[in-house]
């Protein structure tokens, strides 16, 4: 199973619990509330957990989405070689690491990460060899 399909699973069953729970309530617990009323909580309750499970899949789709697209930028730069670069998106931040052969292709790479679309901020964790 994709580890990316876990969690959603895991809160697609809490959710059914909770909706289980709540229809197994009894109508006289003195606060009032009817079933049909604990049932309406319930299910708002998973609506907003799985609207938020699934938010957070999506941004994880969309950081891989981003890294692939900025490692196929460098790999088509002359002069960069991306096996010496290690590209990390998380919530669209780029994470640069690695080596690079000058301050010119340091300063090229940050350019090609930060033009790519999607990305809102680069974070420059390369080294310049020292010759």
């Amino acid at each position: 199973m994709h580890s990316h399909l876990k969690p959603m699973i895991a809160i697609t069953a809490v959710a059914s619990s909770l909706l289980l729970i709540a229809g197994c309530g009894q109508q006289g617990t003195g606060t009032g509330a009817t079933v049909g009323q604990k049932m309406d909580r319930a299910a708002d309750k998973v609506a907003d957990t799985t609207a938020n499970a699934s938010s957070k899949v999506a941004m994880a789709a969309d950081d891989t989405a981003i890294t692939a697209k900025v490692k196929a930028a460098l790999i088509a730069e002359p002069g960069l070689k991306s096996t010496d670069i290690n590209v990390d998106t998380k919530e669209a931040t780029v994470t640069l690491s690695g080596t690079v052969a000058s301050n010119e292709l340091r300063d090229r790479a940050k350019q090609i990460a930060s033009s790519t679309s999607g990305v809102k901020n680069v974070v420059d964790n390369l080294v310049v060899k020292s010759a």
